[in-house]
């Protein structure tokens, strides 16, 4: 094999893993993006179901002197 298809080899194959870890670096960040989403959701969904539960909850206080 020559020099010459070598180093167009080895060029071609750094390209493909540059290619390829810009792609993970991508797919990383959407799911940590998709995984905050998930966290806000089911934070929203815990207190929506709290106040079905028990609606009358929290919402007056007694206090008397």
């Amino acid at each position: 094999m020559d020099i010459a298809a070598m180093s167009t080899m080895i060029s071609q194959s750094s390209i493909q893993q540059q290619a390829s870890l810009s792609v993970l670096k991508l797919s990383m960040d959407s799911a940590k993006v998709q995984s905050a989403n998930l966290a806000e959701m089911l934070q929203q969904s815990t207190k929506a179901m709290e106040m079905s539960v028990n609606p009358h909850l929290g919402g007056d206080i007694d206090i008397k002197l």
